[in-house]
């Protein structure tokens, strides 16, 4: 047996280092500025310790663009480094002088928050300079300055240098293809992005472009209403006000601040992902939270803070990271905890809030058992007139006669109160209490409702004649015997001659409409559900059909079979077809030129 270690020749990875160590080039500015924010921190936790014992002065980090020399300066005037530790933190790469310092300096119930990492971070440079140039002068009285240089290969220049003040500047001389990186609006934008909130003052041509006392990292108790509004209206300028917000704040068992918004949609909503921001201690990491926030809450606005989670994260690490999987279910609670207390404080402030809370609360039911544990009982369906009912509520409200033959509760809703009105005028004429959803998220939650409850079924008010969509055991009888009703379904039949229709001809009311298109809701959903997936038929290539009814007891039923014309048998029959294709919204282009030109023979 031989064992050994594994050699590594510098050579080859540190081009893989300056290309693939991160996806942006633009963040290296992230990364040098972080790491001038740290060793300002450190300076300022050595002074609080009595370790330095200078004058901190002016700690801000100036971000300089030389665009004659197409140079870059990043400077600090924390608390600099020795060549001996320029040798330790720079030419070892990936040594974290971070961690080092933590461990020297602070206790258990003390945590100074550093970003870290910085052998990696000064690294990401050479994604765009042809030189690196450090300046370097430790806050030790007695350290002498350093220069190193290095050209983004492994050989590197160290001497010492005449530098009057501590701290460090990072010096890069940009690539030609870079130069975009001593523009200032460029600058603007980028620092914007990754340095907004930073802890320490960041300065671009003497300017201060972020604020380091953010609203997130504050008690909530010393936060007015106009405090988290106007925060929200920096971050999102062009957006109506937010319904409501949580403020996170945990330290226990991980690390966690920041603020979700719940925004106001729009009726015709259209998801928007991208809009809850990540910072790892103030510093801009993503906006795609996605294995952070539970998925059903990346459509909410706001910030999340952890310095659990590292300034390069990939989808993999927060899907297997066991703090991000913490950091997940804490949010869901506290989502639900939030809405639970809403909707118990004030009833009405929160029905009238429902249109807009709505879809993330079916959302998160669908999708999140721990939420739909929490959340089922403040789930709200509205009914036509706009009275708000709890899923239970509605239930009982229901039992007495909107319960079928087989003992289950039959939940009857439209999807288009404007489209299906003769359908919800005939469902009222029964007492039937009629739901209204006009969300896509809508027809997931039916599903699920109808799995859960296993006495409870969904039915569209189209779906069949208003005597059939809660099925008993009587029937109305019929005026007609089953000669003349099979006499009147074949007169139906030969006149309108439409492949795809199915006649059937019911014992309705004699105050029903005398003919109904209805729409099966088995067969619907199974067509709905091919939709959704890419047009696949699952019904086997089935077209639509035409479901027609005919209302045997309607006292027109009688003059069709007596009427001894048959061409003006065809036209009444033409006429009543049409009728049921306008109440179904079927009656368009060449049909409807024709049946209106039908109606105006029949007022003259």
């Amino acid at each position: 047996m031989e064992k050994g270690k594994i050699g590594v020749q510098t050579e080859n990875i540190f081009p893989i280092i300056k290309k693939f160590l991160y996806s942006e080039q633009e963040i290296f500015i992230r990364e040098l500025v972080s790491n001038a924010v740290d060793a300002s921190k450190k300076l300022k936790k050595l002074a609080s310790l009595g370790t330095f014992k200078g004058e901190l002065g002016d700690l801000s980090i100036e971000v300089i663009a030389n665009p004659e020399k197409n140079e870059l300066t990043i400077k600090d005037r924390g608390v600099g480094m020795s060549a001996t530790e320029v040798k330790k933190y720079i030419n070892q790469i990936a040594f974290s002088g971070a961690k080092e310092f933590v461990e020297k300096f602070q206790k258990e119930d003390d945590k100074e928050q550093l970003i870290g990492n910085f052998g990696l971070g000064f690294y990401s440079a050479f994604m765009v300079s042809s030189e690196v140039t450090i300046l370097s002068k430790s806050f030790n009285p007695k350290a002498k300055g350093v220069k190193w240089v290095c050209d983004g290969t492994t050989e590197f220049s160290m001497e010492e240098y005449d530098k009057e003040d501590r701290g460090t500047e990072i010096i890069l001389k940009l690539n030609d293809d870079a130069k975009e990186f001593t523009e200032k609006t460029r600058l603007q934008n980028i620092l914007n992005r990754f340095c907004r909130f930073l802890p320490i003052p960041v300065k671009l041509e003497g300017e201060q472009i972020n604020e380091t006392d953010p609203i997130w990292i504050k008690q909530p108790t010393d936060l007015k209403d106009t405090d988290y509004q106007e925060f929200y209206k920096k971050i999102y300028p062009f957006s109506e006000p937010p319904l409501f917000w949580i403020h996170l704040n945990v330290d226990y068992p991980f690390n966690l601040t920041g603020i979700l918004y719940f925004p106001k949609l729009k009726s015709n909503f259209e998801p928007s992902k991208n809009k809850i921001q990540l910072y790892s201690r103030q510093v801009f990491v993503t906006d795609h939270v996605e294995g952070v926030v539970p998925d059903f809450l990346t459509y909410l606005h706001g910030v999340i803070d952890s310095p659990d989670i590292p300034l390069n994260v990939s989808r993999s690490y927060l899907q297997g990271d066991p703090n991000v999987k913490k950091i997940n279910n804490h949010i869901t609670k506290k989502v639900a905890d939030k809405l639970s207390e809403l909707f118990k404080a004030d009833r009405k402030a929160y029905e009238e809030k429902w249109s807009d809370i709505g879809v993330f609360v079916k959302y998160g039911i669908i999708s999140e058992p721990k939420f739909e544990e929490r959340a089922k009982n403040i789930v709200l369906l509205k009914n036509i007139e706009g009275a708000h009912f709890t899923t239970e509520e509605l239930k009982t409200k229901i039992a007495d006669i909107q319960t079928d033959k087989n003992k289950k509760l039959i939940f009857i809703y439209t999807d288009n109160p404007e489209g299906q009105h003769t359908y919800i005028e005939a469902a009222k004429k029964y007492n039937y209490e009629v739901i209204e959803v006009d969300r896509i998220i809508d027809q997931h939650f039916i599903s699920h409702l109808e799995r859960k409850e296993e006495n409870v079924s969904f039915v569209r008010v189209d779906a069949d004649t208003p005597d059939k969509l809660v099925e008993k055991e009587d029937n109305a009888e019929s005026v007609l015997n089953k000669d003349e009703e099979e006499k009147l379904k074949k007169i139906f039949e030969d006149n309108i001659q439409e492949k795809e229709m199915n006649a059937s001809v019911r014992s309705l009311s004699p105050e029903d409409e005398p003919v109904k298109l209805v729409k099966p809701e088995w067969e619907r959903r199974m067509k709905e559900m091919a939709a959704q997936q890419g047009g696949m038929d699952v019904l086997g290539g089935m077209p639509d059909k035409n479901h027609l009814v005919i209302n045997a007891n309607h006292p027109i039923m009688g003059k069709v079979l007596v009427e001894p014309s048959a061409e003006k048998q065809k036209e009444i029959i033409s006429y009543l077809y049409d009728l049921a294709l306008l109440s179904q919204n079927e009656l368009k282009g060449e049909k409807l030129s024709s049946f209106l030109k039908k109606s105006l023979n029949l007022i003259k």
